[in-house]
């Protein structure tokens, strides 16, 4: 049976479904019930979302953030330029992911069915526990092609496929630094994809030192430029969610139903900004029912006005990374 978040159709229910969520996770996930408990804050007078108090982003490197009613031997870890004190999210239920990935894509993009799923993914492949390679593995399956498949730094043979399948509706996920080679190899090998109009580049982040870092805008704009297509969208998660934003372009992300956004003050963790000005992200992802929902995540972004409260949203736009300089009361029980 699906799970109720999946049926949420207003903000009236979003709000229902959030409290029953963070009284859920108050009872059974001992690190955010002490977290709560750390601020002096009573469950009982938690009645807005506002009042709702988000965990660090951090704990996930230093505690096991699960539903201690629950067991779990797999988890999701995060990408490191070491192998030391990275995230890790524990995962009891990979059934309500796997549904989380197919309705939020089916929203978005379409039935995974219809498409090719091509990866390059080079960084997620080479290492284990990759939550966006669970993802792209779990879309692949749905469709069935015979043509699904991942590539590391064999371009040329990417371009092949690509030319052979031209005709057919092709998603290529791929990340920043990745697109950015397969770019230069094209180029530098003066090579050229036959025909895009029925690709969709699907970039998701992560230059991670690898290439020079530029903005959102820029790297599509390059991307629109070597692709030859106005179908430049983007993928927004972390491995401490269950859920995915999606940017159809323009760099403005659109959550599923389950998901918002709130912006916090940098200066003060537990105040909010109103639509198009810049603060943290915070994300409430429903999805994440068995470990914490309400994430104080170390991005950087701001709200598109919508019809949702003017402080909460499905529309975002991510704007880079927090300095840690800039961190006030954030810290809160991270050691």
């Amino acid at each position: 049976m699906s799970n109720p978040i999946f049926n949420i159709k207003t903000e009236a229910d979003f709000l229902k479904e959030a409290l029953d969520c963070f009284r859920y996770q108050y009872q059974n996930v001992e690190v955010y019930k002490k977290f709560v408990d750390y601020l002096n804050i009573d469950p009982s007078e938690v009645n807005s979302i506002e009042a709702i108090p988000f965990l660090p982003i951090e704990m996930f490197k230093n505690h096991k953030v699960l539903n201690q009613n629950k067991t779990s031997q797999q988890y999701f870890q995060s990408s490191g330029t070491t192998q030391k004190n990275l995230s890790k999210h524990w995962i009891a239920d990979f059934n309500l992911y796997e549904e989380s990935i197919y309705k939020s894509f089916e929203e978005f993009i379409g039935k995974p069915e219809d498409f090719i799923f091509l990866g390059l993914l080079p960084s997620y492949l080479e290492r284990e526990n990759s939550s966006l390679i669970y993802m792209v593995n779990y879309l692949i399956e749905k469709s069935g092609k015979p043509e699904n498949g991942y590539f590391l730094y064999n371009h040329e043979d990417l371009i092949e496929l690509l030319n052979r399948i031209s005709d057919k509706k092709v998603i290529l996920f791929g990340v920043s630094f990745a697109l950015l080679d397969f770019l230069d190899t094209l180029k530098s090998k003066h090579l050229k994809l036959s025909s895009t109009e029925n690709l969709i580049i699907i970039e998701t982040g992560g230059m991670k030192g690898r290439k020079e870092e530029m903005t959102k805008d820029e790297l599509l704009a390059i991307f629109q430029e070597g692709f030859k297509t106005e179908k430049i969208y983007s993928e927004y998660s972390m491995t401490e969610l269950l859920s995915q934003a999606y940017s159809l372009g323009e760099n403005i992300y659109e959550c599923p139903n389950w998901m918002r956004i709130l912006i916090r003050n940098t200066e003060d963790p537990f105040s909010y900004m109103e639509a198009g000005r810049t603060g943290a992200i915070n994300i409430i992802d429903l999805a994440n029912r068995h470990s914490c929902s309400f994430i104080a995540t170390q991005d950087l972004g701001k709200l598109i006005a919508n019809s949702t409260p003017h402080i909460l949203s499905k529309s975002f736009q991510v704007l880079g990374r927090i300095d840690h300089s800039d961190i006030r009361g954030c810290s809160l029980l991270v050691s």
